[in-house]
């Protein structure tokens, strides 16, 4: 839903000069990040530098890719299309609902610097709202679901635990509705999509709807926190 009407873009601008000027004063929306417990299972951190790889869905994945480039511990995160039956598909294409993916990040760690289960809980902390389905924020359809697509079975239940611990817990008001699938393909987005929230800072979704995820991040997660892009 990045296809706006006239009169919501010009709403827009306006919200994000009021966000810009509220930012100067000192201003930051960071109270909307949910406070989570650490995951009872999780991985011990590698004795090693490694590599492993998740892909997560969970809305516009600007926000998930510039949340997930501020992560300690992960060398790589790209934008793309995953989930589907269509083979290489166009950003037009996934927006169309038709072909099965999901707007996702390909999330590439090191597991000698950042478990899998802490991965999690910055993902269902500041990256997204799991209790949305099927929509995130101001984009609606399939293509924006909560989704994690496991990649050993190690992941898969680790995933699985973490959603009954904080369902368990009641720390959210609705039920978590994040898919927990099998890995099968990903496809990486078209370039103007990778890096977005670093290129445009001053596009309005982005400063309603990405930067302050970055935001909480730094504040829930400091020892988690990199400001290195």
């Amino acid at each position: 839903m990045r296809t706006l009407s006239h009169v919501l873009r010009s709403s827009l601008l306006v919200v994000a000069a009021a966000a810009a000027l509220l930012f100067a004063f000192g201003w930051n929306p960071v109270g909307s990040a949910t406070s989570l417990p650490d995951p009872n299972l999780d991985e011990s951190p590698a004795a090693a530098h490694g590599r492993e790889t998740v892909v997560l869905a969970g809305g516009c994945f600007w926000g998930i890719q510039a949340v997930f480039q501020h992560v300690r511990g992960v060398t790589q995160a790209t934008a793309g299309y995953s989930g589907g039956s269509v083979k290489s598909p166009s950003y037009e294409e996934v927006g169309s609902g038709e072909t099965g993916h999901a707007e996702s990040v390909e999330v590439i760690y090191d597991p000698s610097k950042v478990t899998f289960g802490q991965l999690l809980k910055v993902f269902f902390s500041v990256a997204h709202d799991p209790t949305e389905l099927n929509r995130q924020g101001p984009d609606e359809g399939t293509q924006y679901r909560s989704a994690i697509f496991y990649e050993s079975p190690d992941q898969q239940r680790i995933a699985q635990a973490y959603v009954i611990q904080l369902t368990q817990v009641k720390v959210f008001s609705h039920p978590i509705v994040t898919e927990i699938v099998p890995f099968k393909a990903f496809f990486r987005a078209e370039d103007y999509h990778q890096n977005y929230v670093v290129h445009h800072p001053d596009n309005p979704y982005v400063m309603i709807n990405d930067l302050p995820k970055v935001a909480n991040l730094k504040k829930q997660f400091p020892d988690l926190y990199v400001n290195n892009r």
